[in-house]
């Protein structure tokens, strides 16, 4: 990772807290990245995940019991974990890119951290208390945890994103498409769901433990399961393998890649689906624009939704009416899109000001993620979807808009589960960069 960019990022930071700070009446930020939690019953603990107000000052993304002291204009202090342990993999001490740009303390024992926190009254504490509960250390001086107003602040700047962060946003996207390639190889091979996710983590070079969320790969009718994750590991016959649709994402630095690709074993009605369901999904991306209410452009996507559900014959009514009526809501039940970086649903997006409040989603569209107003330096995931649900068709049959349903193309299309196409999107001034259909094109 280029040296500047990242002096320029940690120079940005430390003008956006130092501000944040003073106008919430705080000095000093204790910012903990985490403990690892025992497995009920157990001596094995549940995967390691910083947090992510941790990884936000500094790219460590896996070490527990590890703190960032953040002063108001101090250079920030790293208390960084490192254990004398003959069990576990001990990381080295930092020497890379980020690592002059803070003052760094090596930890042998948690406690160690103890001498280095501060508890007066402008202190705060960020991160999860309950971990330091786990470890009897509740009555460490950690200063006020998790203030709220602090909190609504460094979400909302979380959204405009800085030159290092893009560049990381990526990469993970360069890593990510390089396996969604070898996941469809996979798929056309014959592989079982189980196996392509094998091939996927390959070719990323990242284990599971790294994704940044549980990889959805879904043969044929699981593809209607929006986060199925099941992993069978059972082959299908030539005969029997119809569609597949894969939701997984990439690590850079501790910012997520979000990709979402759909395919058709063979030519047909399915294929065709795809294929329009593509050309939707570029428009929605041409349609991010600075200025405009990102529920607008949901309402646009369902409205381009009618539109497929009427021209591949599944409904009799007009787009329009269809959106109107809320009959699209039963093909695509999810939300456009959300804000994309250090986590796959990057924080804020429901958030009023920077000194909170919540704008929620539309009644007719609960599961919207964003309900802000688009702007320069933001990163999206653009995400239609047509999907052919049990659950909800059972509603559909019994509610007083099943006859505007053509209930035997539903029947055909049901086996192939459903589509979602889904790029990752920056939004410049003048221009969207689509970073996902970059590194495709590369």
């Amino acid at each position: 990772m280029d040296k500047n960019l990242y002096a320029e990022h940690i120079a940005t930071l430390r003008r956006r807290y130092d501000e944040i700070l003073e106008a919430c009446g705080y000095d000093t930020l204790n910012v903990f990245s985490g403990a690892p939690k025992m497995q009920f019953l157990d001596d094995n603990p549940y995967p390691f995940k910083a947090n992510p107000q941790f990884k936000a000052l500094v790219p460590v993304t896996d070490n527990p019991h590890s703190w960032v002291i953040y002063r108001r204009g101090q250079k920030p202090l790293l208390l960084f974990y490192r254990p004398v342990d003959f069990w576990h993999y001990v990381p080295p001490a930092p020497d890379t890119f980020w690592s002059e740009h803070y003052d760094i303390e090596l930890l042998a024992k948690p406690a160690d951290a103890k001498p280095f926190l501060s508890a007066h009254e402008k202190a705060a504490f960020l991160g999860e208390t309950s971990s330091l509960e786990r470890q009897g250390l509740d009555d460490w001086p950690i200063g006020t945890p998790n203030p709220e107003p602090l909190l609504a602040r460094l979400h909302w700047a979380r959204a405009y994103k800085t030159p290092y962060e893009l560049a990381c946003l990526r990469e993970a996207n360069r890593i990510a498409v390089k396996a969604h390639r070898a996941a469809e190889a996979a798929f056309r091979s014959g592989a079982s769901e189980f196996e392509i996710n094998q091939a996927y983590l390959q070719a990323a070079g990242q284990g599971e433990n790294r994704m940044p969320y549980g990889n959805i790969v879904a043969l044929n009718q699981h593809a209607a399961i929006l986060h199925y994750t099941h992993l069978s590991s059972e082959r299908l016959p030539e005969a029997g393998l119809r569609s597949f649709l894969i939701d997984a994402g990439a690590d850079c630095n501790g910012y997520c890649a979000d990709i979402t690709r759909t395919y058709a074993y063979r030519d047909g009605e399915f294929a065709d689906l795809v294929v329009a369901m593509d050309e939707k999904e570029r428009e929605l991306v041409a349609g991010l624009k600075p200025g405009l209410p990102y529920p607008d452009l949901h309402r646009e996507c369902h409205r381009k939704v009618g539109e497929l559900l009427n021209r591949f014959g599944v409904i009799r009514t007009s787009a329009e009416n269809a959106v109107e009526s809320g009959l699209t809501g039963t093909f695509m039940p999810h939300g456009l899109g959300h804000f994309l970086g250090l986590q796959v649903h990057d924080v804020g997006g429901h958030q009023t000001a920077p000194e909170g409040g919540t704008t929620p989603p539309p009644a007719e569209s609960p599961f919207l993620r964003t309900t802000r107003t688009i702007e320069a330096n933001q990163v999206f995931t653009i995400e239609p979807g047509l999907y052919f649900i049990d659950s909800l068709l059972t509603e559909l049959r019994e509610s007083e808009l099943a006859g505007e349903v053509h209930w035997g193309k539903v029947e055909a299309l049901r086996p192939f589960g459903g589509v979602r196409i889904e790029d990752n999107v920056i939004v410049h001034g003048d221009r969207v960069e689509n970073m996902t259909r970059d590194c495709c094109a590369e």
